[in-house]
């Protein structure tokens, strides 16, 4: 008996070790199959970047993150930077036009506007070597605005007072529990007037424009794509697939290799989607939006 468990030993001990850790193979078999190569292309390095700006600008952590990473890649070549939002904070949004500037000095850069592209996602694009929006897309709205609400009225319905110390008389500048005084108004049509010259500055020098026309391409005018071109806030008209090709000449490869999505977050998406679906289906009321 010994014997013959000796001689079958090379088939028993892989079938018993399969049998007592299933799970993790078919956990690593899992991973393989969710990560490994499925074509020649995977192994290919990419030269091309693809980075995506989308929604109102408040968080640009991830986005800043990726140019970063293309700054620092020496096999991007070029990056094609996707815009699809109306704006937003004004600190964020500098961030991101000085790291596209910064980026410029190595990477060529081109801005495709995918649909809107104005205030502050205009103001992040203003450096890039090229702007192309998308024909049905729109542009501009370069301006800035601040504002707040009187609830004094509904406050006293309801029986509501403030009760305040404050110690600077500009302390309390955008209260929302009474009507702003006029000194409070001139002070913050200070600060908004300084950031309008500033982003209107900025415009004009990274677009070659004249900041004494800035009524006729700034002045919070919204354009159309084709609009937007004639008064020079954008370089040509197309396409994505224009953009693509126009960063693909300027960049210089002769083998372009774009990005492709992480085929985890891919799958995290899919997963994100799916519940997402069955939430809605069983409790319609349970929305996110």
């Amino acid at each position: 008996m010994e014997l013959l468990k000796r001689i079958f030993l090379p088939i028993t001990a892989p079938l018993q070790f399969i049998q007592n850790n299933f799970k993790a193979m078919l956990f690593l078999l899992l991973l393989y199959l969710l990560f490994a190569p499925q074509t020649q292309d995977d192994f290919t390095q990419n030269n091309l970047q693809t980075v995506q700006l989308t929604g109102a600008i408040m968080n640009v952590d991830e986005v800043l993150q990726q140019l970063q990473k293309a700054q620092e890649n020496e096999n991007i070549k070029g990056v094609l930077f996707v815009v699809d939002s109306p704006g937003g904070a004004v600190a964020p949004s500098i961030e991101l036009a000085m790291t596209i500037k910064r980026l410029t000095k190595t990477k060529k850069v081109v801005v495709y506007a995918k649909g809107t592209i104005a205030s502050g996602s205009y103001y992040a694009s203003i450096w890039a070597d090229k702007i192309v929006a998308n024909p049905g897309s729109m542009v501009g709205s370069i301006g800035v605005v601040m504002q707040g609400t009187d609830l004094s009225e509904l406050m006293s319905k309801i029986g509501i007072k403030t009760q305040t110390i404050q110690a600077g008389r500009y302390k309390l500048v955008g209260t929302p529990t009474r009507e702003w005084e006029n000194f409070e108004k001139n002070e913050l049509n200070k600060v908004i007037q300084n950031t309008y010259d500033m982003f209107t500055q900025d415009v004009a020098t990274a677009r070659h424009l004249e900041i004494k026309k800035r009524d006729v391409f700034a002045n919070a005018h919204i354009f159309t794509a084709s609009q937007a071109k004639d008064v020079g806030l954008i370089d040509s008209l197309g396409v994505e697939y224009d953009a693509k090709q126009l960063l693909i000449s300027l960049s210089g490869v002769k083998e372009p290799q774009w990005n492709k999505e992480d085929k985890f977050e891919k799958l995290l998406k899919k997963i994100s989607a799916t519940t997402a679906i069955t939430l809605y289906t069983y409790f319609p009321s349970l929305v996110l939006k």
